[in-house]
């Protein structure tokens, strides 16, 4: 006897169907499951013999193969139980009804309870797009399932519920579809509660308005971190679009919270100084998404930037450049997105009150430059917009007058990235920042003004190639901010602005 039942595996981020083919021979008692599994696949042998009993159905005296398809794909964890479990109830005539159109995906325990399993959101959409009428998932993920539009969903707490749905005896009731609320939520914290610093916080506007990386660097208790951690707050809504690919991330990554089937605010992550190469870019016999992943369409905050080691550090610049990273394994390569915005806050010396208007710095030069040299340069060029977070004085600090908060900012911050999005549409490309060379010079005009500005501005400073890119982009959300089609002279001295803090800490002062 044989049957066929459809499953979903997993590797990375990408989904693929899975054949879960069984049969029953004439032999010795056997159950053996074949097609490349891994040893938790191996072990849902016991997990599937004690749920049938769970059901009071006597597990076959026969031969039973189990192979799952294709054969040269790799399979690992529990998300193929519940087709197992269902291919038995198959080829032993439990279930008679033809289950052709339907997708099984979950973990069975040994009471046949279906438990939870991560990535549930990519492989349903892969079951849509397989043409699946249904999908047959773990009740706990049924809510992050009903995202996808254009499938069923049924949500099963025990085994025993298939065995009834399908008899007529007691169907499932399909998972009601879930219905995208604006997000009101935009951090806890609000730019209201920064007193002063007018120069970082109109820069931290422009970031956000085109997606630029920043680099803060001042005195210790200056506000870099406060500033920094209130960007949330002023940062334009999701897309659908990118909200189904950072939840996908957060789906494999086993992060979604229960009741938030849809990541519908960016992501802020901020992972501590001493993480690991693979911890930041993601790792493991079977690679992992790492904090630059999981920061994709958001916010990724390196607090005491200097403090990282370098090699960690010098991992960020292809991703930086690709929005996306490469692992490869013994098991095979997985690409994941890193499309972040990267915001990196340090102090200028040991002590942090290198060039301090007040406080006197103890640190020898030899000192400041070491510290210093913990960014390369390469990775220096890959800020975009430098800002020098200056100590505030105490007519700021005490002053009761009322700061901007957060929520004026971001209109003005989503009005620029509603230009973006008109100007980029059809196109991969979501903001300012992520603009390609082949079309920066179309949608950074400048004046002749602008341009004999950024002329004589490169060739004095010595810009590289990359550092005029910057600029132009930079100067692009500038003239965004100012509804301006075109660069013109002050858009330029913004962003030209905004790259000077190399010239002062990394060149000696000079």
């Amino acid at each position: 006897m044989f049957a066929k039942i459809n499953s979903l595996g997993l590797f990375g981020l990408n989904a693929f169907p899975v054949d879960v083919e069984i049969e029953l021979s004439r032999g010795t008692p056997a159950f053996e499951i074949v097609g490349l599994a891994d040893i938790v696949v191996k072990e849902s042998r016991e997990r599937i013999r004690s749920a049938l009993r769970s059901c009071n159905i006597a597990f076959p005296t026969a031969r039973v193969i189990v192979n799952l398809a294709p054969a040269d794909t790799k399979k690992s964890g529990s998300v193929h139980d519940l087709a197992i479990f269902a291919a038995l109830l198959k080829v032993t005539g439990n279930i008679t009804a033809d289950l052709d159109s339907f997708a099984f995906i979950g973990e069975v325990s040994l009471n046949g309870g279906v438990r939870h399993i991560n990535g549930v959101l990519p492989m349903v959409i892969l079951a849509k797009n397989e043409g699946f009428k249904a999908v047959f998932v773990p009740e706990d993920d049924a809510y992050e399932a009903s995202v996808v539009e254009g499938i069923t969903v049924y949500g099963v707490k025990n085994v025993s519920e298939i065995i009834a749905h399908f008899d007529g005896e007691k169907l499932i009731v399909p998972q009601g579809k879930y219905e995208i609320k604006e997000s009101e939520f935009f951090g806890e914290s609000d730019f209201a509660d920064v007193k002063g610093q007018p120069v970082a916080k109109k820069a931290l506007e422009i970031a956000a308005a085109g997606g630029h990386n920043v680099l803060l660097i001042g005195a210790p208790g200056s506000g870099k971190s406060m500033l920094a951690k209130r960007m949330p707050s002023i940062m334009p809504a999701m897309t659908f679009e990118e909200s189904i690919q950072t939840t996908n991330i957060h789906s494999i990554s086993g992060l979604l919270k229960k009741d938030m089937p849809l990541i519908t605010e960016r992501p802020f992550r901020s992972p501590h100084h001493t993480i690991s190469s693979a911890g930041l870019a993601g790792g493991g016999s079977i690679p992992k998404p790492g904090e630059i992943s999981l920061a994709h369409n958001g916010i990724l905050f390196l607090d005491e930037l200097a403090e990282f080691a370098r090699p960690t550090l010098e991992i960020l610049r292809q991703p930086l450049e690709d929005q996306k990273v490469t692992i490869s394994r013994a098991s095979g390569t997985v690409s994941y997105p890193c499309s972040f915005m990267l915001i990196g806050a340090m102090n200028p010396c040991p002590c942090g009150y290198f060039g301090h208007p007040v406080r006197k710095c103890i640190c020898g030069k030899k000192q400041v430059a070491q510290y210093l040299s913990k960014i390369s340069g390469p990775m220096l060029d890959r800020f975009d917009i430098h800002i020098e977070v200056a100590p505030v004085e105490f007519d700021q600090i005490s002053s009761r007058r009322k700061e901007e908060p957060s929520s004026a900012i971001r209109e003005r911050v989503q009005a620029a990235r509603e230009i973006q999005s008109r100007r980029y549409k059809g196109t991969s490309i979501t903001c300012n920042a992520r603009v390609t060379p082949d079309i920066i010079h179309d949608v950074c005009r400048m004046t002749p003004q602008a341009n004999d500005m950024l002329k004589q501005v490169f060739e004095k400073m010595g810009l590289s190639a990359r550092a005029y890119d910057k600029i132009l982009k930079v100067a692009r959300t500038a003239a965004d901010m100012d509804n301006s089609e075109d660069i013109d002279r002050q858009h330029i001295a913004v962003a030209v602005q905004y790259r000077s803090l190399d010239r002062k800490y990394w060149s000696g002062g000079e």
